[in-house]
């Protein structure tokens, strides 16, 4: 590991000296500076000094950006963040993003959208919903302009679902009806029309809209009657019987957790009234 270090370090200052004999009529001393950083981040990252190779990526991208090679500089900024993400999820995000301004400027949509929907799970990760939510959008917007289909509906699933754990269930019920009435045209997407209308259910559930869950999808008659009739035990026994037959994400526990204490003050509230 010392190794690694003394050597990124040799690297790294041969690159200054480089830097520090540029004349500005040559862009050749930048192209080596380049290269000799991206060689000495990679030695700190095999010596796991993370922040150091983070650094140094950073610096072959500004030496890529005074030649105008945009692609570089694009992708020594992603080898920057994700050094960073090791320490420091904002610094990843952070260079992540000036990577995806380069993709956009440059018209690599699909590619500005695919670290777009990274710097999305990085929110997740702080956890901060609501700005993973806004990435993930902006990366449906840029597959779209890509026409990558596929990625676009994924992208929109994935941006429901964070409504969802806002709490801006009618948001949420529209991406994935919206997506089930497209999905019925596909041959590759129509099998995915039930479970997109179930997410849908869900979230009516969640609003108190019984007629509309019982109108969206019949399987969630059962759990909209016992919610209906505020029963917490048969709601309790619905949800584990449902659960069995197909497990829940994380999400759908918690909105389903959620109709269930609004349920149990319900009944707190009816005995304290008799």
């Amino acid at each position: 590991m010392d190794d690694h270090k003394a050597k990124g370090q040799e690297l790294a200052k041969k690159a200054e000296n480089k830097l520090h004999a540029c004349c500005p009529l040559f862009g050749s001393n930048f192209e080596d500076a380049a290269l000799l950083f991206h060689k000495s981040a990679t030695s700190f990252k095999l010596a796991k000094s993370w922040d150091k190779a983070g650094s140094l990526f950073v610096k072959s991208s500004k030496c890529h950006m005074k030649l105008g090679n945009k692609h570089d500089a694009a992708n020594a900024y992603i080898g920057a963040a994700h050094c960073y993400q090791k320490t420091s999820l904002a610094g990843a995000i952070c260079y992540l993003n000036k990577a995806v301004t380069i993709f956009e400027e440059m018209g690599r949509h699909i590619l500005a959208a695919k670290y777009s929907k990274e710097i999305g799970n990085l929110y997740e990760l702080k956890p901060d919903v609501e700005n993973a939510r806004l990435h993930y959008e902006r990366a449906a917007e840029l597959f779209e302009i890509g026409d990558a289909a596929t990625s676009v509906i994924q992208c929109k699933l994935k941006v429901a679902e964070y409504f969802a754990q806002l709490q801006q269930y009618q948001k949420a019920i529209k991406i994935y009806e919206d997506i089930a009435r497209q999905s019925l045209n596909s041959n590759m997407l129509k099998y995915g029309v039930r479970g997109h209308l179930l997410n849908s259910g869900l979230c009516h559930v969640v609003k108190g809209d019984f007629v509309a869950i019982s109108n969206s999808l019949e399987r969630y008659q059962d759990l909209a009657a016992s919610i209906y009739e505020g029963d917490v035990e048969k709601f309790t026994r619905v949800v584990k019987e449902f659960n069995g037959t197909t497990p829940l994400d994380s999400w759908k526990s918690t909105l389903l957790l959620r109709v269930k204490n609004a349920l149990n003050e319900k009944v707190m509230e009816e005995d304290d009234l008799t």
